[in-house]
């Protein structure tokens, strides 16, 4: 009977791959701090209801959502170059085309998706919390700011990071895709092992593995934290307090 499915290769092939996880993990974890910066001061900017910057957010937003993550990509791969020529046209720099490095590309695209999707998500979580511990801070004379540090944001963020945890490894999943702007990570490289043994299936099987252990990992830290913050919460609440006094 033929070598139909080389299980061998399937296991050998996985520390190759792996040779390349650091750039998948640098570009998941760099555009997820990003889009989460950025999401937040969208969220901010569209709650407060900023005169043209909320337009312009929500716009932004509408249109992250409306197309293909692929279709961005592209957008920030060929789009960059042609903005820098017209720079370097009406400003008189010389900005070099030609050497901008494709993991800008991949890093401005993927950001931008995850600030689109993270800013509202970050919005309900910023709306989620209480009124009444607002006010108190408020009473006390808190500006808008440490109102954001000391309250707003750290509640929030319990809230929202189910939904993050799940951004996460979503993105995770999508830099599979930054092979399209020539950043070769772990798919990329996936794909020239398989030109070169033509046994594809065997390739992406050891892919599928690696996502996967990844996942469950960052599935395990996002419970984690979910559980030592909600902790934390509940035993710096008041009324805890109080009853632990009693």
């Amino acid at each position: 009977m033929p070598n139909i499915v080389d299980i061998g290769l399937i296991f050998s092939q996985i520390p190759t791959l792996l040779a390349y996880l650091p750039v998948t993990l640098f570009i998941t974890f760099f555009s997820m701090l990003l889009g989460v910066m950025l999401g937040l001061i969208i969220a901010i900017i569209k709650m407060n209801k900023i005169p043209v910057f909320s337009q312009m957010a929500m716009i932004f937003v509408s249109f992250i959502r409306g197309t293909p993550l692929l279709v961005q990509l592209y957008l920030s791969f060929y789009g960059i170059p042609i903005i820098l020529r017209y720079i370097n046209h009406y400003y008189h720099t010389d900005f070099n085309v030609n050497s901008v490095p494709p993991m800008l590309f991949v890093l401005i695209a993927f950001s931008f998706n995850e600030a689109a999707y993270n800013s509202e998500t970050i919005r309900a979580a910023l709306q989620s919390v209480n009124k009444g511990q607002i006010e108190a801070a408020q009473s006390l004379g808190m500006t808008y700011s440490q109102l954001l540090r000391r309250i707003i944001i750290p509640e929030a963020f319990i809230v929202a990071l189910p939904n993050l945890g799940n951004a996460l490894i979503g993105l995770l999943k999508g830099t599979s895709l930054a092979f399209v702007c020539s950043v070769t990570e772990m798919t990329g490289r996936g794909k020239t092992l398989a030109g070169h043994s033509y046994r594809y299936f065997e390739v992406y099987i050891s892919l599928a593995l690696i996502y996967w252990a990844l996942t469950i990992i960052i599935e395990l830290i996002v419970r984690y934290l979910e559980k030592r913050l909600t902790i934390s919460d509940t035993v710096n609440t008041p009324s805890y307090r109080r009853g632990k006094l009693l």
